[in-house]
């Protein structure tokens, strides 16, 4: 029997040490990261009267959670602003598949003389910030007299330039053979779309929801400008409404309240997770 080479138990210890490294830093920076919300948990649950307490007490004393949390449920509306926040949200996602799915297609998938310059618009797309078009949007709206209404908070973001070079990246990888049969077949392009492409890009689909629904779920911005009464309120501008008008200097109260509206985010996360990291995955591969 040949001897085993000395070699081989000390490259075992070497990627062992390696592992234990790497998952330490990764540990590491999940606790930081982890740590602003483990925070907000344990001031929703503490009295108004150890929130600004000297020293470091990470453990609350006495459990006030009851009352923050009822507080936050009743005394704002914050379930509206949650519904609002829902109802804007999958308004945009929807409006937003609508147009990324067949640009990201025809940009991936099909030949035109116009394809460079298209993409390019898009790259630059990607280049500007939401507040550079902000005035003529706002403009446009106030002339038309449609501020203060769910159109005007979600119209700025119908068009996803992110959406249209995700959605290009992803189908860059789709098999030109199972097109070109479907073609033969006797499919139109639309047809192709929705029965062949749709359903082999769930990954990418669930993927950009995720990007989508956090970005306009937390945006305070646009909200802010265009909204000016709690009835089309979404829940980073009702947390504002919820702060300044009904708890004041209550943060116990209005971290309950930011425990509340943060939960959806985590579970509709969680129960994507999969697909989210398999769609920006393969949105890598050409």
């Amino acid at each position: 029997m040949a001897p085993v080479p000395k070699s081989r138990p000390r490259r075992r210890t070497d990627r062992l040490v390696a592992s234990l490294t790497a998952h330490f830093f990764l540990i590491l920076g999940a606790a930081f990261i982890l740590l602003p919300f483990v925070w907000m948990l344990l001031t929703s649950i503490r009295p108004a009267s150890e929130v600004f307490t000297a020293g470091f007490n990470p453990i609350p004393s006495a459990f006030a959670g009851v009352e923050n949390y009822s507080e936050a449920l009743t005394k704002s509306p914050l379930l509206r602003f949650m519904a609002n926040g829902v109802f804007v949200c999958l308004g945009i996602l929807a409006v937003q598949l609508l147009f990324a799915i067949p640009a990201g297609y025809a940009l991936a998938k099909l030949s035109f003389r116009a394809q460079p310059l298209i993409f390019a618009l898009v790259l630059f797309g990607l280049t500007v910030p939401v507040q550079v078009t902000a005035l003529p949007i706002y403009i446009a709206l106030a002339r038309l007299n449609l501020l203060d209404t769910y159109f005007a908070i979600m119209v700025p973001f119908f068009l996803s330039v992110f959406g249209i070079f995700l959605f290009r990246q992803f189908f860059k990888s789709f098999p030109q053979e199972i097109i070109h049969a479907a073609r033969l077949d006797g499919f139109t392009e639309t047809e192709i779309i929705l029965r062949i492409i749709v359903p082999s890009a769930m990954p990418a689909i669930a993927a950009f929801a995720v990007f989508s629904i956090t970005s306009h779920w937390n945006d305070l911005y646009w909200p802010l400008i265009v909204t000016t009464s709690p009835d089309h309120a979404t829940p980073p501008l009702g947390m504002m409404i919820f702060r300044d008008q009904e708890t004041g200097s209550n943060y116990g109260a209005l971290m309950a309240g930011a425990a509340i509206i943060t939960a959806p985010l985590i579970i509709a996360f969680l129960i994507a997770q999969r697909h989210f990291v398999r769609g920006i995955t393969m949105t890598g591969v050409k």
